[in-house]
């Protein structure tokens, strides 16, 4: 009877310790004041996945794309992470604005303003180590792609040569 208890507490402990690790691995998803605040002594370039709850592409994208290995390990090391729901009721200091969902509107305007009011869901937005010049690309994208594009603008390849010829420079090492 002794064991019978000695075993169940084995197989619940071991059950709590796999979800605790599981806890730990992932993006490092942080908030908009977390990075400025990290921006001041460790500038890295900066990734913004910007959903909603409603989006079936924005779901299959956390399931998928950011819960692979290779993904998770590329952009922890090399962009700080943000999820932001666009469409928030919470009003958000950014660069000394404060942004906030307009009444009557269904997007934040911190969302409107970093799409450019190209509303897209997911669009995953990148900036450079200054948290300025964004660049959007809208769309569901998949593991080879968000690896492809997130080590485009890493490497500061769009300011000279097109994504395509980046793509295709790439597939040629391949």
């Amino acid at each position: 009877m002794k064991y019978k208890y000695l075993i169940l507490f084995i197989f619940s402990l071991t059950a709590f310790l796999r979800t605790e690790a599981n806890k730990k691995v992932g993006i490092n998803w942080m908030t908009i004041a977390e990075v400025e605040e990290k921006m001041k002594t460790e500038p890295k370039k900066i990734l913004v996945d910007v959903f909603t709850g409603w989006c079936h592409w924005c779901k299959v994208m956390d399931k998928k794309t950011y819960r692979n290995t290779d993904v998770i390990n590329y952009l922890n090391e090399n962009y700080y992470c943000i999820k932001f729901n666009a469409e928030q009721m919470q009003e958000i200091e950014f660069g000394g604005v404060v942004y906030y969902k307009s009444s009557g509107r269904r997007t934040h305007d911190l969302a409107s303003d970093w799409l450019n009011g190209q509303i897209s869901y997911p669009t995953t937005v990148f900036f450079n180590n200054q948290f300025q010049e964004a660049k959007q690309v809208p769309g569901y994208l998949n593991v080879e792609e968000m690896l492809l594009i997130a080590s485009y603008f890493q490497e500061e390849k769009e300011k000279v040569m097109s994504f395509a010829a980046y793509k295709s420079m790439k597939n040629q090492k391949k």
